[in-house]
């Protein structure tokens, strides 16, 4: 379940309403969850809490998917889905993977976003892209002058710009997606204590083998 509380179809206001009614048809998505694209769908029933902060997320998807935009969808993708692995968002990943396949990415480009550093699948532009992607997520924002200058041979300043952005964008998403445990990112802590047997000890283990090399010694 996500972590805030989800906003039902009779408490939303027309904004919300009208997105609900696109997206779950007259279902209250509350009482009967699900998308078409198989997801819960409570990434929308719990934005819908502050319509403004919705309105303002759903202007960003139009911002980034409007023909006007001059960095090519194939590149947006990549970048986009790459940032939900890095961040790991089971939910941004999921979604952009399908994203991926409607601009026209092969599954074979699709299936190897994880492991890129390592694939021959892509072209020197796509790998200048995907590193810029770990750069901003996993190194917050941190470019090498080598990295950047790679991109600035391919792509003007207006594509690098809007590629930054939407690619900060979604890393944001991932983020709140985890946070609140949304769609598929509603996924319990697997990092935590494993706790020693009932008949066992909580002695430091590694105290223990230097204080036996101490003892040989």
């Amino acid at each position: 379940m996500p972590r805030l509380r989800e906003v039902p179809l009779k408490d939303t206001d027309p904004f919300s309403r009208d997105l609900y009614n696109v997206i779950f048809g007259d279902r209250d998505p509350v009482e009967e969850p699900g998308t078409d694209t198989g997801t819960p769908g409570n990434w929308w029933t719990v934005f819908a809490l502050v319509p403004d902060v919705l309105k303002h997320a759903v202007k960003g998807f139009s911002l980034y998917r409007d023909p006007s935009r001059k960095l090519n969808p194939q590149l947006r993708e990549l970048s986009q889905t790459r940032a939900g692995y890095a961040r790991g968002s089971n939910f941004v990943f999921s979604q952009h993977c399908k994203s991926c396949r409607a601009v026209g990415l092969t599954e074979e480009k699709i299936a190897a976003i994880p492991y890129w550093q390592v694939s021959n699948v892509f072209s020197t532009l796509e790998r200048a892209v995907l590193a810029y992607a770990d750069a901003l997520v996993n190194e917050g924002g941190r470019v090498s002058d080598v990295l950047f200058e790679e991109l600035k041979n391919h792509l003007s300043d207006e594509e690098i710009l809007e590629l930054t952005y939407i690619t900060s964008l979604y890393d944001m998403h991932a983020t709140i997606s985890k946070a609140l445990r949304l769609e598929y990112d509603d996924i319990e802590e697997s990092v935590r204590e494993i706790k020693a047997p009932a008949d066992g000890t909580n002695n430091d283990v590694m105290l223990m083998i230097d204080k036996t090399d101490q003892e040989r010694s």
